[in-house]
């Protein structure tokens, strides 16, 4: 029985240990004192024992880099603090406020006459001068007054400055830039996009910090985002972080009065707080780049904001620099981009494409429009343009706005069930369409 408990704690090492130290007490008479015995039995025994238990310092070393690697994610707390403030430092100089001023009617409380001069005046005498005392709002004069607020920012070192549309949409307002430095100057709206939510203004300066432009064609959900502007009509120079929540929205947008309202198309989605007063600001990335221009808020929500993808706006960015004026390529037909279901409602033989279609409002096809010089008719489905299918993900309006203004192009059509192709060459976007 004694072996087999032998046995049983031969490879226990810990309770072999402990047996030993019992054995101090039971052989008390041994010549070894007490304090030798566990001298020797920690020089000797022990580290026999932590031999196999005890890391090395390469093994040490090797766990802790394990650990390191585990926990990579949270290491770089400071550096990814330090990226944002450089990526702000770097474009928060040519992040302008402007502010949007008019004259405005002085209306005062006039005195009247309530029956318009049809009473006799020997019978006020009676009940005294004021006794029939009535007022009338009326104006006296105009006083120039702010009536508005947004954001842009500097594309070119000659002043040029980048905003929305409907920052700068009342051509009988005047605008005044507020730089970053502090200094005032009176802005000139130079050109409005037809088609996107943008403007470029002008003031008399020069060496001015030019924000640079990023690359949004590959974002991507989770991305950090920062947004810089005007919050409020208050707070310049306002900067907010946070992520790129969505891609590819469409929302249509518009001021708090409903006087104006506007479709946009394929926009980013962000949580960085964007607040009235940022519109037109930009929207940038790690790297200090604008990869957007803020546009619109969601109403009702909690850090819902929108911005132009930066890479929709550098065309008519290019377009202005050479030719003075923001130019869209224009084909001139109103459609409904084809899916499944619309398919199948329609008893179409294709569930992919643009319909060429109006309503009692808008024709089809555009008069005197490059489409109706081309012989393009209403019914027509346009499959793909230069060899670019049109669906869902890839909209019509997208592909054409890749071309200029003079080019050629060439369009696959189903008539009647028939593939047939038209050549079209492009014309400037007129500005009497209604977008």
């Amino acid at each position: 029985m004694i072996e087999k408990i032998m046995k049983k704690i031969k490879n226990n090492k810990l309770i072999l240990i402990f047996l030993f130290v019992l054995l101090i007490f039971l052989f008390n008479r041994i010549h070894i004192t007490q304090a030798n015995f566990l001298e020797n039995l920690w020089k000797n025994l022990i580290p026999n024992f932590l031999e196999n238990q005890t890391p090395t310092k390469s093994e040490i070393q090797n766990k802790n880099n394990q650990n390191s690697e585990e926990i990579s994610i949270y290491k770089p707390v400071v550096d990814y603090e330090n990226a944002v403030i450089e990526a702000v430092k770097r474009v928060s100089n040519s992040v302008v406020s402007i502010t949007v001023s008019k004259n405005v009617p002085i209306i005062e409380s006039c005195p009247a006459n309530p029956f318009n001069n049809n009473i006799p005046p020997e019978f006020f005498k009676f009940f005294g001068d004021n006794f029939f005392d009535f007022y009338v709002p009326c104006q006296k004069g105009e006083k120039l007054k702010e009536i508005g607020s947004g954001s842009g920012f500097i594309i070119s070192s000659d002043g040029l400055i980048l905003t929305n549309k409907h920052v700068v949409l009342d051509t009988k307002a005047s605008y005044t830039v507020l730089t970053n430095d502090g200094k005032k100057y009176d802005a000139q709206v130079l050109a409005r996009d037809p088609l996107l939510d943008i403007a470029i203004l002008k003031i008399n300066a020069n060496n001015l910090p030019v924000a640079p432009l990023g690359d949004s064609s590959n974002l991507q959900l989770g991305q950090t985002a920062i947004a810089i502007g005007n919050a409020l009509g208050e707070f310049r120079n306002t900067v907010s972080v946070g992520v790129i929540s969505g891609l590819a929205r469409t929302v249509t947008a518009g001021d708090e009065i409903g006087s104006y309202t506007e479709t946009i198309k394929n926009v980013i989605q962000t949580d960085a707080a964007i607040n009235p007063g940022n519109s037109g600001g930009p929207l940038i990335n790690l790297k200090g780049e604008v990869i957007g221009i803020n546009t619109a808020i969601a109403s009702g929500a909690e850090n819902i904001g929108f911005a132009i993808p930066i890479n929709q706006v550098k065309s008519s960015i290019e377009s202005f620099k050479i030719k003075g004026k923001i130019e869209r390529p224009f084909l001139g037909i109103r459609y409904v981009i084809l899916n499944k279901e619309i398919a199948k409602q329609k008893k179409l033989t294709v569930d992919y494409g643009a319909l060429i279609d109006g309503d009692n409002k808008n024709e089809a096809v555009i008069k005197n429009s490059p489409a109706q010089k081309a012989g393009i008719l209403k019914g027509d489905i346009i499959l793909e343009i230069n060899g670019q299918k049109i669906d869902e993900n890839n909209s019509l309006a997208d592909i054409v706005g890749q071309y200029k203004p003079g080019d050629e192009i060439n369009l696959k059509i189903l008539r009647n069930n028939k593939e047939i192709n038209i050549k079209v060459k492009l014309e400037s976007y007129p500005e009497d369409i209604n977008n």
